[in-house]
């Protein structure tokens, strides 16, 4: 039932990006950046990415590691429309990559997909939050997964950023980041 819930969203969310890829409406935010970031509890350090490749259409990679024989990689292709003058709804199905001998039980890695639908606001000129609800399958791990953060935007080019995640490999922890706009 979830699968076909967010299916469904991801549905009604195209409709809604191919309606403003026909209007001559444009996203509020930069979707080309590179981002470095900490986890806290438990400790990790990843990096990544995300790049346009249309006006509505953005790739998007990412990886964390505990440097303890594991990783979480992802790699993907997202949607991005505007809802208003300030926020944008956004989509993505990624793949996944992941050694985790917590979440998958296993010491080897394995592959699955996470898609997930989200929202980007803008409280103020240098203010954004946001969230997402998704759902990941990795192997025999399949859980619904969450985040929400702020990012300040210290100029244009650069901001740093506070997301809690949830039921992710790595469980609920709390990133900080720093994006580099490009």
């Amino acid at each position: 039932m979830r699968k076909i819930l967010i299916a469904s969203g991801l549905v009604l969310a195209s409709v809604s990006a191919a309606q403003a890829n026909a209007q001559p409406t444009m996203s509020n935010f930069s979707y080309d950046y590179a981002e470095a970031r900490i986890g806290i509890s438990p400790l990790t350090y990843g990096a990544g990415f995300s790049t346009s490749i249309h006006p509505n259409a953005h790739i998007t990679g990412s990886v964390d590691t505990e440097f303890d024989s594991d990783w979480d990689a992802a790699l993907g292709v997202g949607f991005h429309a505007p809802v208003n003058n300030w926020a944008d709804i956004t989509g993505e199905i990624k793949a996944r990559s992941a050694k985790n001998k917590g979440a998958l039980k296993s010491s080897s890695g394995k592959f699955g997909v996470e898609v997930n639908l989200g929202v980007r606001q803008w409280l103020g000129p240098q203010l954004e939050v946001g969230g997402t609800i998704g759902h990941l399958n990795i192997d025999d791990y399949e859980e619904v997964i969450g985040s929400v953060y702020g990012r300040f935007h210290a100029t244009e080019l650069f901001s740093v950023g506070v997301t809690g995640r949830f039921n992710e490999l790595y469980g609920d922890q709390v990133m900080l980041s720093t994006r580099f706009k490009f």
